[in-house]
């Protein structure tokens, strides 16, 4: 019974990068606008999400009324946020990320993350 809890609390989740049609993937596309800084700790916000079986919401929230969750990342006075969507459990499949520049998630960045979910659920089942 101890093994099965420790390989329970031992689940990584794992990230995983949505690709378009064409192979193109969105994150990647913003990762690399990213200042290297900017991109290491976003690299280290993944890390933090993967290894952890609990994630401050500091770091990872799940959005209201959806169901897409974002990495939060804030490197000195700059907020970045990428959206995704839980797959088998424990995969992330991330979507989309942007520049937060207002109080609230843009509606029309969680339509994208929704979107690409539906497009990513479609191809892969």
């Amino acid at each position: 019974m101890v093994s099965i809890i420790a390989n329970i609390y031992n689940m990584n989740r794992k990230i995983v990068f949505y690709r378009l049609g064409n192979g193109e993937s969105p994150v990647e596309e913003f990762l690399d606008t990213l200042p290297d800084k900017a991109a290491q700790k976003v690299i280290a916000v993944f890390k933090v999400i993967e290894e952890n079986l609990i994630v401050s919401t500091r770091f990872f929230k799940k959005l209201t009324g959806t169901e897409i969750w974002e990495c939060r990342i804030m490197w000195q006075s700059d907020i970045y946020r990428i959206l995704g969507f839980f797959e088998k459990n424990n995969f992330i499949i991330l979507t989309n990320g942007f520049h937060k520049k207002t109080q609230k998630t843009p509606t029309s960045e969680i339509k994208r993350a929704e979107e690409y979910m539906k497009d990513y659920k479609r191809r892969n089942s």
